[in-house]
């Protein structure tokens, strides 16, 4: 075989390898998020107002900010997947997400009384906040730490750590539509709160089930 040819050969493996990765890690997505709607719709299921609330804007918010981190994330974790691939504008993409829901904050300090920041904040939800989500993201992280495993990240932990961002991500997705409490303060503390545990424990098993 010529030179050539040897090079053509080697960079259509790796062109249908890489293809072939992206297809388990977006399968490995699609199936965590299949199993985390099922849990939700037969163990939690939607809040009974929820036609009233996806009227007001502080309800639909909450899916801006969880999708988008979900989505920003889910671009990140695939660049991190492949050795020598640039994660460039992903890399800071994600910091969108948290961007928001500070501004969210800002906006409702102003508009709200002081007297009612507090319980703003702790809402009534709270303690199901940060066990629903974590709840949730087990299956997603499961199988999207599975699809990682056919890939080759050079940083393991830290693709552990954004696997449980993805995960948490479409987690919070799912318990936006059951949770009652709407308010920028209360997903600034407590959803951040349960997406940054799954994140640690994303890093963790990353760090031991990534490595090559």
């Amino acid at each position: 075989m010529r030179t050539e040819d040897l090079i053509n050969a080697l960079v259509v493996d790796l062109t249908v390898s890489k293809l072939r990765f992206r297809q388990i890690l977006v399968a490995g997505m699609a199936l965590g998020s299949i199993i985390a709607t099922v849990e939700f719709l037969f163990w939690i299921g939607v809040r009974p107002d929820i036609g009233h609330a996806m009227e007001t804007a502080r309800f639909l918010f909450k899916f801006v900010f969880t999708i988008c981190l979900a989505a920003t994330a889910a671009r990140l974790l695939s660049r991190l997947a492949a050795p020598g691939v640039s994660t460039g504008f992903w890399a800071w993409a994600w910091l969108a997400a948290p961007m928001l829901v500070m501004i969210a904050v800002a906006a409702e300090l102003i508009v709200t009384p002081e007297t009612a920041w507090w319980s703003r904040l702790v809402g009534t939800n709270a303690r199901f906040c940060l066990m629903l989500i974590p709840f949730l993201s087990i299956g997603p992280l499961a199988c999207i730490l599975a699809a990682l495993r056919q890939g080759a990240p050079t940083r393991p932990g830290l693709t552990g750590a954004v696997a449980g961002l993805v995960a948490s991500g479409i987690a919070a997705t799912l318990y936006a539509s059951h949770c009652a409490d709407d308010s920028p303060l209360f997903v600034a503390t407590w959803y951040s709160l349960a997406i940054g545990a799954v994140a640690m424990v994303g890093y963790v098993i990353g760090s031991r089930v990534l490595r090559w």
